[in-house]
């Protein structure tokens, strides 16, 4: 039986993964800290309080330890740089490193897509794709992308580290709020306006089995895309105002009006109903083939809906302040949506 230590076994996909490893019969050791929520796992795991940005924490935490799925992250676009850079750079480092001195037999080190970079408009990226120069002006995006950069460096070294980048994920049990937070805020409609963009959706079901895959059949230094279904965003809103019954968002804006508009939000006293972050993400192409990872590892996700439909299903089960089916956008936002799109129509028609 392997002894192995999940950092993050208690988020969305942490806790995921950890169940299969459990399923599997591996001896779990999860790091949590203080104020960690244990709701999710629901079988037999021993806890050890670790930062891992504490790196004799994390030394302790690897003892006796065979394998290592660095699953802890921080996926806020919110958030400060620094502390995101931080958790998800530096606590990758230190993770790993630490990992290599121990000598373990196997680690799978948790990306994201976002280390891959964003496709050309229309595109599809994969594993081949280089990432932007200068990177993408998120800081999300590029502290992810430090951490990958960081995780082949110790393979170069000798770590056996496989590295697997889940897209956009959805699922059940996101106590934390964190990927899923985009059908929470649908479904409490606080998304009044949107860019034009496209993610890749996939369950987290799908990306915690991905992770077992690349344990068991990854090649060490190598990384796989766990994806599933492109949706642009005007597809995506479609697809969950039609399994939600709430209305999806009717105002799109141009990237440069959507941006001016964050400008002004971040600007103003309180919480900003948008940022500068997120507009800069949610208008790029975030569109990836998961071929590899299906050819090389056997990773075969389920229907692309499933996320959509079980992330509604849960969040209704769990949340009070949500608009009930058959309810509308308010009425200004649905006049502003009509004007915008009979004046798109008017410039298109005179070839602008």
């Amino acid at each position: 039986m392997a002894k192995t230590l999940v950092t993050g076994g208690a988020g969305l996909v942490g806790s995921r993964v950890a169940r299969l490893l459990a399923q599997r019969g591996d001896e779990l050791r999860l790091t949590v800290r203080e104020h960690t929520r244990l709701d999710n796992l629901d079988f037999e795991y021993e806890t050890v309080r670790c930062d891992i940005l504490d790196r004799q924490a994390v030394r302790r935490a690897l003892r006796g330890v065979e394998r290592v799925f660095h699953v802890a992250g921080l996926t806020s676009l919110r958030a400060p740089a620094r502390e995101v850079f931080q958790v998800n750079a530096e606590g990758t480092r230190i993770v790993l490193e630490e990992a290599l001195r121990a000598g373990v037999e196997r680690v799978v080190h948790t990306s994201s897509v976002a280390a891959i970079g964003p496709a050309p408009h229309g595109a599809v990226a994969d594993e081949r794709q280089l990432f932007p120069a200068g990177g993408c002006a998120v800081p999300y995006v590029d502290a992810k992308r430090e951490a990958e950069v960081q995780a082949l460096r110790l393979a170069a070294r000798g770590l056996p580290v496989v590295i697997v980048n889940p897209a956009f994920v959805l699922g059940a049990g996101d106590f934390g709020n964190s990927s899923t937070d985009l059908v929470r805020r649908f479904l409490r409609r606080e998304i009044h306006a949107y860019v034009d963009g496209a993610l890749n959706i996939v369950d987290v079901g799908d990306v915690a089995h991905g992770h077992l895959l690349a344990d068991e059949h990854g090649e060490i230094g190598e990384r796989y895309i766990l994806g599933n279904r492109n949706f642009t965003l005007d597809r995506l809103f479609t697809d969950l105002g039609r399994l939600s019954g709430v209305q999806p968002p009717v105002v799109k804006l141009p990237r440069h009006a959507a941006l001016a508009l964050a400008h002004i939000a971040e600007s103003m006293p309180g919480t900003p109903p948008v940022t500068i972050a997120e507009v800069r993400a949610g208008s790029l192409w975030w569109t990836f083939s998961s071929a590899k990872a299906k050819r090389e590892l056997g990773y075969d996700p389920g229907h692309h809906e499933d996320p959509l439909a079980s992330t509604i299903e849960w969040y209704r089960e769990h949340e009070a302040r949500l608009a009930p089916p058959g309810a509308h956008q308010p009425a200004g936002l649905r006049l502003a949506g009509f004007a915008l799109r009979q004046t798109g129509g008017v410039l298109r028609g005179l070839g602008f």
